[in-house]
C-alpha cells in the first residue's frame, strides 16, 4: 500500500471550495426564498412554480456526468473556474423585467453549470488529502451548502423585502464573479494525483462493475432520499412558511435558515465522528455506512410526525430537525466511493453518483406542486408532500443500511481485476 502524506496548502484550497459551495447553494435557494413575490408578479400556479424549481435540475445530471469524465483528463482548477463563470452570468438576465420563460431558461443554464460542482469540488479536495483524512474536509466542503443558506438567506431576503427579487439575482451574480477572481489568484491543483507508480498498483476497473457495485447503488439510493428533502427545502420551505403558516416574508427569511443551521451541525459532527471511529479501528462499514444511513431513517420518522403536530412552532421544529439529520449522508458517501474507485476513474464515478441522486431535484418540487394544487386546501397539500418525503427517507435509509459495505466492496473489486506483479 502506498502511503501519501497530507500536502501543505490543502486547507486553504478547502476554504476556497467551501466558498465555492456557499455561492452554489445561495444560487439554488434564491427562487424558493423569493417564491411568493415571483408567483405574485408572474401569476404562477403551484404546478408552474414547482416546474420552475425542477427546471434547475433538467440538465443538472447530464452535465454532472459529462464534466465528471472531463475532470479525469483536465485539471479541476480550470473546470471549477468555468463553472463559476457560468453561474455568475446566468443570474444577470433576471435583474430587469423577465418573463416566466426567460426565468425558466436561466435556471436550466444555471443548473447545467452547477450540476458538476459538488463532484468536481470533492475530486479536487481528494487531491489534497489521503483517504484516512478525507471525512473532515468533505464535511467542511459540505458546510458550504449550509452556510450558503445561513448567510445568504438573511442578506437576500433583505434585498427582496427592501428592493425586489430581481436585485437578489443580480447580487448573486456579483458575488459569483468575486469568487472567480479569488480562485484565479489562489486556486491550485492538488499534488495527490495519479502517479506512474499508482497507475501500476491500481489497475482500472470496468465502469459497469463500479456502477453496479452494492455500495455505489446504496450511496445513490440513500442520497436520493436526502436530496428529495433538500430539494423541497430549496423550493417550497419559504412558501410554506408564508402561505401555509401565515408568517411574513421578513420572518420567513429568518425561519428559513434554521434547517440549514441544523444541517451544518450534523455535517460537522458526522465528519468528526467518522474520523474518530476510523482512528479507533472501526470499519468504514460502521464509521461511514451505518453512520450515514441511520439518521435518514430517524429523519423520515420525524417528517412523518409533522402532519400530526399541533401548532406552527412544533411543525417548524420537526421540519428543522428532520432536514438537519439528512445531512449526514453527504459526508460519508463520497469517501466510501473513493475507497474502491481507482483515482483515474474517481472524477467520473463521483460525477455519475451526483447525477443519479440529484434526479430527486427534478421530481420533488414537481410532486409537491402537483399535490398542493390538487389538495382540498393548501396546508393539506403541504402535509401530504411531507408524508411522501417521510416514506422516501425511511426507505432510502433502510436500503443504505443494507447496501453500504465499502470495505468489503474494495476487497471484492480488487479480487476481480488482475493484480500487478512486481519483480
Amino acid at each position: 500500500m502506498i502511503v501519501q502524506p497530507t500536502p501543505k496548502g490543502g486547507w486553504k484550497i478547502t476554504f476556497l471550495l467551501f466558498l465555492f459551495m456557499l455561492v452554489n447553494f445561495a444560487d439554488k435557494i434564491v427562487v424558493g426564498l423569493a417564491g411568493v413575490p415571483i408567483m405574485a408578479e408572474l401569476k404562477l400556479e403551484p404546478e408552474q412554480f414547482g416546474l420552475l424549481g425542477s427546471s434547475f435540475f433538467f440538465l443538472f445530471s447530464i452535465s454532472a456526468i459529462v464534466v465528471g469524465f472531463i475532470v479525469n483528463r483536465i485539471d479541476t482548477r480550470w473546470v471549477l473556474l468555468v463553472l463559476a463563470v457560468i453561474w455568475a452570468l446566468a443570474q444577470f438576465p433576471m435583474v430587469g423585467t423577465v418573463s416566466f420563460t426567460t426565468l425558466l431558461i436561466c435556471r436550466v443554464i444555471l443548473g447545467a453549470g452547477e450540476g458538476p460542482a459538488g463532484a468536481v469540488a470533492v475530486h479536487a479536495i481528494y487531491k489534497w488529502f489521503p483517504d484516512d483524512k478525507r471525512a473532515l474536509p468533505t464535511a467542511v466542503l459540505a458546510q458550504g451548502s449550509a452556510f450558503g443558506i445561513i448567510l445568504a438567506v438573511p442578506a437576500l431576503n433583505w434585498v427582496i423585502v427592501n428592493y425586489n427579487w430581481h436585485h437578489a439575482f443580480g447580487a448573486l451574480g456579483i458575488v459569483g464573479l468575486m469568487w472567480v477572481v479569488a480562485w484565479l489568484v489562489m486556486g491550485k491543483e492538488g499534488p495527490l494525483v495519479q502517479t506512474a507508480a499508482l497507475a501500476i498498483a491500481e489497475p482500472r476497473i470496468p465502469y459497469l462493475r463500479l456502477l453496479t457495485s452494492r455500495t455505489f447503488v446504496g450511496c445513490c439510493v440513500a442520497t436520493f432520499g436526502a436530496y428529495w428533502a433538500l430539494s423541497l427545502g430549496l423550493t417550497w420551505f419559504t412558501p410554506f412558511i408564508v402561505k401555509g403558516l401565515g408568517f411574513s416574508q421578513t420572518d420567513a427569511g429568518w425561519i428559513s435558515i434554521l434547517p440549514w443551521i441544523s444541517g451544518a451541525v450534523v455535517l460537522l459532527l458526522t465528519g468528526w465522528a467518522s474520523q474518530v471511529l476510523m482512528a479507533r479501528g472501526v470499519s468504514t462499514r460502521g464509521a461511514r455506512g451505518v453512520l450515514g444511513s441511520v439518521p435518514l431513517i430517524v429523519s423520515g420518522l420525524v417528517f412523518a410526525a409533522v402532519p400530526y403536530a399541533e401548532g406552527a412552532n412544533l411543525q417548524i421544529a420537526l421540519l428543522v430537525i428532520g432536514s438537519g439529520l439528512c445531512a449526514s449522508i453527504y459526508v460519508v458517501c463520497a469517501p466510501m466511493i473513493g475507497e474502491f474507485t481507482p483515482v483515474s476513474q474517481r472524477g467520473a464515478i463521483i460525477g455519475i453518483y451526483g447525477a443519479i441522486y440529484t434526479l430527486a431535484g427534478i421530481l420533488a418540487p414537481l410532486v409537491m406542486g402537483g399535490v398542493i394544487q390538487r389538495a382540498s386546501g393548501m396546508l393539506d397539500g403541504y402535509m401530504t408532500g411531507f408524508t411522501i418525503n417521510a416514506v422516501i427517507l425511511v426507505v432510502s435509509g433502510l436500503l443504505g443500511l443494507l447496501l453500504l459495505w465499502p470495505d468489503t466492496e474494495r476487497a471484492r473489486l480488487a479480487g476481480e481485476v488482475p493484480q500487478p506483479k512486481f519483480a
